[in-house]
């Protein structure tokens, strides 16, 4: 009896603890499962809340036209350029004044019925600018020459000649440049001859020369500026001059070159 009942309470034992065995097993499992799978989705929520931000800055960063950026910088350069260009323009053209001494160089005929001669000139000018570009010249000049008038009975074969004018006329700068400058330039005034001074007496009609006395003066010529400095150019300005001696018209080509020289300011 004793047997039998150890026996049955032996096996009630058992029974019970591999009942209580699954349902421990179920809970352990439950209980670490739970937090495991938790711990996934918040894994999951914060690596998409931090990819959502940076997938947009990327998206702003990012330009709508990718040459936009490159089309900016190449405007800002050129206007820089262009702000450059134009005050170093200001500095050279915005000069009141300007002052020029030379030289120049013709081929005039003296007489009637003479060959051309070559004459040699000095040449002084003052400009007053209204503004960069346009201003009004007052020009004096005193030209020289040696006439070949031929064989004669005189034994005045080459006589000096000279004569002098006095011109005034606008001048406008057509093209300007830091470093250079073209304008164009016409003037009108009063021309006085001097042909007899060199005849001994015998007078310009015996020589076949133009007779002294006065009469009207004209020049037209492009000029061309070489600055050295915003103060200080080289001008060369080919030439066509008009003179009315001996009641005819003569035209002689030339040029004239020297300094120019700037001062003052335009307000």
């Amino acid at each position: 009896m004793f047997s039998s009942r150890s026996f049955a309470l032996a096996l009630a034992v058992l029974a019970g603890a591999a009942l209580s065995a699954p349902a421990q097993e179920s809970s352990s499992t439950a209980a670490f499962s739970v937090p495991t799978y938790a711990g996934n989705l918040l894994a999951d929520a914060s690596a998409g809340s931090q990819q959502q931000p940076s997938q947009q800055g990327e998206a702003q960063q990012a330009p709508a036209n990718p040459n936009q950026g490159s089309q900016s910088v190449q405007e800002r350069i050129r206007q820089r350029r262009a702000a450059r260009r134009a005050q170093a323009i200001k500095d050279v053209y915005s000069h009141l004044y300007e002052g020029y001494v030379g030289m120049g160089y013709m081929r005039f005929v003296p007489g009637p019925n003479q060959q051309r001669t070559t004459m040699y000139a000095w040449n002084a000018e003052f400009t007053r600018y209204y503004s960069e570009r346009f201003g009004v010249t007052l020009d004096g000049r005193g030209n020289y020459g040696t006439a070949y008038v031929g064989i004669n009975p005189y034994n005045q074969t080459r006589p000096s000649i000279a004569f002098y004018s006095g011109m005034l006329g606008p001048t406008y700068r057509f093209l300007l440049h830091p470093r250079y400058s073209v304008s164009g330039r016409a003037m009108a005034g009063y021309a006085h001859s001097d042909f007899s001074g060199d005849t001994n007496g015998f007078g310009t009609q015996n020589l076949g020369l133009y007779p002294d006395g006065g009469t009207y003066s004209a020049s037209v010529s492009i000029a061309g500026e070489y600055n050295l400095s915003n103060n200080l150019g080289l001008r060369l300005a080919p030439e066509y001059d008009f003179t009315g001696f001996g009641s005819t018209l003569q035209a002689s080509r030339g040029f004239t070159g020297g300094f120019v020289f700037r001062f003052g300011k335009q307000q």
